[in-house]
């Protein structure tokens, strides 16, 4: 009883630790209490047969798919991981609320987590790597794994000094709880003052949070699992990392995975005009405004 009250604790302060280490046997062992929210963020996706369908919650569902999207591969990936630019505290904060949408817990976790895959890459202590693990385990299995969901703070040293990065990444669920709340509301407005649009609290609730969370969750790990696996490699790296044109338009620019391995500090993955890379074009177009600068560019010799 103590653990499983203990696990329900987790849900929302992933500071709550049990006094008793992790031994090595249970490190792959999923932690079932701890994964029942990521389990019925997938179940309650079927509540599409209640509620139905309408174009407008479908082109919510879909915006927000490429707006998190968006904030997970420029700011938890780019900035948080990688400090591939600059930007201010304040406009760090609002990345990190941005990227909290995505419900793939907080920028320290993401960042520490991401860290420590590029160290190891398809070595023996990479968190993720589908020849060592398997698909199942790189894709989602990993996630839900006992090991793997405190947060290495000694990972983001440059990070961890930022009380405000600490409180969401300690209450992960905090920013989620309030878009899918915002989306109720947003779909109960429209039902009473634009009936005509066929939606309602609970049709944009299943497809502007669950539905669209979900696609965004499993879009998000084919860089884990399928970019290791399926494409091109053009760079001998000393792992199996590839390129991919399909993963790549998937995650807004994440696909181009060998060339990043090869050099990740650069803002930009998709190295030549060719290569599709969204999430690049929107950065640049923020840092015309001013809110980041720096972006580190790909070096030519670095493109041989």
């Amino acid at each position: 009883m103590k653990a499983f009250l203990l696990g329900i604790v987790r849900w929302f302060d992933t500071s709550a630790r049990a006094k008793e280490p992790i031994s090595e046997s249970e490190s792959r062992d999923i932690d079932w209490i701890r994964s029942i929210p990521f389990l019925l963020l997938h179940l309650m996706c079927f509540g599409v047969i209640w509620v139905g369908w309408s174009w407008t919650a479908v082109l919510v569902a879909f915006a927000l798919y490429f707006i998190r999207m968006f904030a997970v591969t420029g700011f938890y990936h780019r900035y948080f991981s990688h400090r591939t630019f600059k930007t201010s505290r304040w406009a760090q904060f609002l990345f990190a609320v941005f990227g909290s949408t995505a419900v793939q817990k907080g920028p320290l976790w993401w960042a520490a987590h991401h860290r420590h895959h590029h160290r190891h890459s398809d070595k023996e202590k990479d968190i993720h790597s589908p020849h060592r693990s398997g698909f199942f385990w790189s894709h989602m299995g990993w996630i839900l794994s006992k090991s793997n969901f405190p947060t290495n703070l000694k990972a983001v040293p440059d990070l961890v000094k930022f009380p405000e990065l600490r409180f969401l990444d300690r209450f992960d669920l905090v920013v989620p709880m309030l878009l899918a709340l915002l989306l109720f509301a947003f779909g109960t407005f429209l039902q009473w003052s634009a009936p005509q649009l066929g939606t309602s609290g609970t049709q944009m609730l299943i497809w502007g949070f669950f539905i669209s969370t979900v696609v965004l969750f499993h879009g998000t790990c084919t860089i884990n699992s399928l970019a290791h696996m399926m494409g091109k490699k053009r760079y001998q790296t000393s792992d199996d990392s590839r390129n991919s044109l399909i993963l790549a338009l998937i995650t807004l620019g994440e696909g181009w995975h060998n060339n990043h391995h090869h050099f990740p500090a650069s803002a930009r993955q998709g190295f030549y005009w060719w290569e599709i890379d969204i999430s690049y074009y929107l950065l640049y177009l923020l840092s015309r405004t001013r809110i980041i600068w720096d972006l580190k560019p790909v070096p030519q010799a670095a493109r041989n």
